[in-house]
């Protein structure tokens, strides 16, 4: 348990007490009250079933134990990108955006062509007031060639959302219709709302 951990685990903790009226009960506690014991760290798994056990405490609501987990992940790999991915996913949940951009910089600079992390650092930064940074993420993400689809139509409805931001309304309309022929209907209430119809030519009628 170190101090990181352990203010983590408070935030977790907080958040959870938010959401459910505070009535915790043990909610996310490190142990099983039937069988109390702290689990081993000495006794390191293997990465890969490690990584997987911090994907089900994060499936399972376990924010704090799920960062824990990657963090021992990290200690045992300090190369494995996946894992600063996902502790930065839980660390922006848990409201400290500032580290969660850490870990987004350490997995794309242990890969660069990450493109999931890209679109979130890029969702952080627009957050928080960021949307020049945030833009030059959304354009990495769009121009990369092995970009799965679902990501780059959501990098072009979100570079719409944080070109609004700056004022650039006919550049956020030209990403929103991208986004909106990619699939993303999401879109189209932008696009109603913000973006000017062309004006409809009425013929006149010949006596």
């Amino acid at each position: 348990m170190t101090a990181d951990n352990l203010m983590y685990w408070v935030l977790d903790m907080s958040k959870r007490g938010y959401e459910f009226d505070a009535e915790l009960d043990a909610y996310g506690a490190l142990f099983d009250p039937a069988d109390q014991k702290l689990w081993d760290s000495s006794a390191r798994k293997e990465e890969d079933s490690l990584f997987e056990r911090g994907v089900q405490q994060y499936n399972d609501g376990d924010l704090s134990g799920a960062l824990m987990t990657w963090s021992e992940v990290i200690s045992l790999n300090p190369k494995n990108a996946d894992a600063y991915y996902s502790r930065a996913i839980v660390k922006n949940e848990l409201h400290t955006w500032k580290s969660a951009l850490k870990d987004y910089d350490a997995a794309l600079q242990i890969s660069p062509t990450f493109a999931s992390a890209l679109l979130n650092r890029g969702n952080v930064r627009d957050d928080n007031g960021d949307y020049a940074g945030a833009i030059a993420d959304y354009d990495k993400a769009i121009n990369l060639s092995d970009c799965d689809d679902v990501t780059k139509t959501r990098a072009y409805f979100n570079r719409g959302n944080t070109k609004l931001h700056l004022k650039d309304k006919s550049g956020a309309c030209a990403d929103w219709n991208i986004a909106l022929q990619r699939g993303e209907q999401d879109a189209q209430s932008l696009i109603d709302k913000h973006c000017k119809k062309a004006p409809v030519l009425k013929l006149l009628q010949r006596p």
